[in-house]
């Protein structure tokens, strides 16, 4: 019997990504939040989470994806990372999945140089394929090593 894992998964123009659902704190609708003046323009901004300030990374920007539809506010992926928590800014949440370790591939060579680095791999799906997101690669800020 082949091992099994879940994954939060959400969509970023169009494609379906996950994280391990272990990996997830909290999913929620858009919340406002500070600008930070100088950071990155990967960065979304910070949010008061019931009075714990958290980073905004905006996975559009992180992945050099086109920028969201004027008048379509992103939701919030809530990750717990060995830093604190970090809010992943994203379209849409989608459900989640519970998938075969045996359907997972490593990332295909039509992936352009950066989703690559961004992703683990891929599970094949009935309707679609999901991405996962190597979540300590996508927090990363430029310039940081």
């Amino acid at each position: 019997m082949a091992a099994r894992q879940q994954y939060c998964t959400f969509f970023l123009d169009g494609a379906a990504y996950g994280v391990e659902v272990h990996k997830v704190q909290e999913v929620l609708r858009w919340q406002q939040t500070t600008p930070v003046p100088l950071a990155p323009a990967t960065v979304g901004g910070l949010l008061n989470l019931r009075g714990q300030i958290v980073t905004a990374i905006d996975l559009r920007r992180r992945m050099e994806m086109p920028p969201r539809p004027a008048g379509s506010d992103p939701m919030n992926v809530v990750v717990r990372t060995a830093e604190g928590a970090v809010s992943l800014l994203v379209d849409e949440i989608g459900d989640v999945v519970e998938v075969d370790e045996s359907s997972f591939e490593l990332p295909p060579d039509t992936l352009s140089e950066l989703a690559r680095q961004m992703t683990s791999g891929v599970y094949k799906l009935k309707d679609r394929l999901l991405l996962v997101l190597r979540m300590e690669k996508a927090i990363e800020l430029p310039g940081a090593a």
